[in-house]
């Protein structure tokens, strides 16, 4: 099977000098195969690739790249993903982190792997993307998108904050607690797992919020069609903090509302041929591990 890929961008885990050999190996082993390569300029910077290769911006990339390939953890590709969605360009993830949720190719076998994804050997699946914005008197003061979740939390304080959730303008339920997480399906096995919110499947078409250490027990993660539109209006005298995918974050004010609705763009994820979410899920989560002895 022959590939359309003509350009691949290199993208190494931020401020990262450690994957520069890695980026490196990569870049030299796809310009034998024949391809185009360019290194993104903030992974030039810290692994020192300024020379040799093509550096270019994020927009660059997007716009003349046919595939983008992260080296890192899921963060980096989080980042990569938000910041090249727009552009359509497909991702490829090798793992040089921990967990590696998103990032599915191992360090061990990624020159193998990415040749064969450039050959045209591989699956492609999309993921959903929220569009966050912070509204003050009726004013956007923030904008973001968010691959992961949306989190509205109490920040450094040491009490709960109160805000009223909203539903496509109806009134939900007022709510004491830590915060909300609003999540993707893919970010259903990241943060909000830790809060005991559901997984769901990448396929799902739905955003899950899940109460983040509430008041009362009878407040559940519930989950929403993506259509909808989320609002969080924060309650005085109470301020609060909102991460977005872990990365970046605003600070807020009472009476602010937080309205997240899912993003006209898609993030391409390219998977080697053979890949499963269920075994990936096997692995990560250590289901059927045999248990321990004691």
């Amino acid at each position: 099977m022959i590939s359309d890929f003509k350009t691949i961008a290199l993208i190494g885990k931020y401020q990262s000098p450690e994957v520069a050999e890695a980026v490196l190996r990569l870049a030299k082993h796809i310009r034998d195969l024949g391809f185009g390569v360019m290194i993104e300029q903030g992974t030039a910077s810290a692994t020192g690739l300024t020379s040799g290769f093509d550096v270019a911006s994020y927009e660059e990339v997007g716009n003349q790249a046919d595939l983008a390939v992260v080296l890192g953890g899921d963060g980096s590709l989080l980042n990569s993903a938000c910041r090249l969605a727009e552009f359509g360009v497909p991702l490829v993830g090798v793992n040089q982190g921990r967990l590696g949720f998103l990032t599915d190719i191992s360090r061990d076998v990624a020159l193998e792997r990415v040749g064969e994804v450039l050959e045209g050997r591989y699956t492609e699946e999309t993921r959903v993307l929220l569009d966050a914005a912070v509204l003050r008197s009726g004013q956007r003061v923030f904008h973001t998108v968010a691959l992961n979740d949306v989190v509205v939390h109490k920040g450094e304080l040491g009490r709960m904050i109160e805000f009223d959730l909203r539903i496509d303008g109806e009134f939900v339920y007022t709510q004491r607690s830590d915060g909300m997480i609003i999540s993707t399906p893919t970010g259903s096995t990241a943060y909000a797992l830790s809060a005991n919110g559901p997984i769901l499947h990448p396929s799902v078409q739905g955003i899950a919020l899940v109460p983040m250490f509430p008041h009362t027990l009878t407040a559940r993660p519930i989950t929403l069609p993506d259509s909808c539109t989320i609002d969080i209006i924060l309650l005085p005298p109470h301020d609060s903090r909102v991460h977005f995918d872990g990365q970046t974050r605003y600070d807020t004010r009472a009476g602010d509302t937080v309205r997240i609705t899912r993003s006209p763009h898609q993030v391409r994820l390219l998977h080697p041929v053979g890949y499963s979410y269920f075994a990936m899920l096997r692995e990560k989560l250590h289901w059927s591990s045999a248990p321990r002895h004691t």
